[in-house]
């Protein structure tokens, strides 16, 4: 499984209130309406997130890709696995304290041959990036 790894991100809430807010997808209603905001850094790549408790629906370049969450470990990290994806694929947020607040990363790991892998290289860090960005702004 090849690896793609966001930079660390810093959060000014802390470690227990990031955790508890993305512990439970419900809460990221607030993702949705950031979405609409910043369409056109995005283009038409990303159409649509969808959200339920333990699962993420994203429809990229016209196909949905549902990520569920596999494992919970409190305060620190959450797990997902792809469901029904193309290739095998998952996503965890790293949660660590920093003094008082938090700091997170994304990595994102993906079952790539070497040619997919050569291809799918940037776009894939550039999505971990963007993902962990995106979280960093969230209110908790």
């Amino acid at each position: 499984m090849t690896k793609f790894e966001s930079s660390v991100k810093h959060v000014a809430y802390s470690q227990e209130q990031v955790y508890n807010k993305l512990s439970d997808l419900n809460n990221l209603s607030s993702v949705k309406e950031r979405l609409d905001q910043v369409k056109d850094q995005v283009g038409d790549k990303l159409k649509d997130i969808q959200f339920d408790q333990d699962s993420i629906t994203l429809n990229v370049q016209g196909m949905n890709v549902t990520l569920k969450v596999v494992e919970r470990e409190p305060m620190k990290c959450i797990k997902f696995e792809g469901d029904k994806t193309p290739i095998p694929v998952n996503l965890w947020i790293q949660i660590l304290p920093d003094g008082e607040n938090a700091k997170l990363k994304v990595t994102i790991g993906a079952e790539l041959n070497i040619f997919i892998k050569k291809m799918a290289e940037k776009p894939l860090t550039e999505g971990a990036e963007k993902i962990a960005e995106m979280l960093s702004m969230i209110k908790y």
